[in-house]
């Protein structure tokens, strides 16, 4: 399944496609939520390795609302609960991931995305 925590380090690598090609935008998404264990630690050390902006924004593509626009500097527990709901329970099962650049369509089919290129695409 495609979690918000692996979107968040995909981008476009379509031959040409250099700027603009992160994050790709979701499209015509079917979500799934799956319980997973809290690990504060865990979601403690993932937050220097997120781009805060481009998580946001694919949260509220799938219809989550719950984290703040800005990154806050000390995250409480109640903040914490909410990253791991974003980053561990949310699964895209169905649907397209596009390129905001090139408009490279990766599709996402059973939760599995498709990010192979043509011969012709690869750089």
């Amino acid at each position: 399944m495609v979690r918000l925590i692996t979107h968040n380090l995909l981008a476009c690598h379509v031959k040409g496609c250099t700027t603009n090609n992160f994050p790709l935008v979701f499209q015509d998404v079917q979500v799934e939520l799956q319980e997973a264990e809290f690990n504060p630690d865990f979601i403690r050390n993932m937050l220097s390795r997120l781009e805060w902006t481009a998580l946001v924004n694919a949260a509220k593509q799938v219809g989550d609302t719950s984290l703040p626009p800005e990154q806050p500097d000390m995250m409480d527990d109640e903040l914490l609960q909410k990253l791991h709901h974003v980053l561990m329970e949310i699964h895209v099962t169905d649907g397209a991931m596009v390129c905001q650049n090139c408009n490279h369509i990766y599709p996402i089919s059973n939760g599995i995305p498709n990010m192979l290129l043509a011969e012709h695409e690869i750089g």
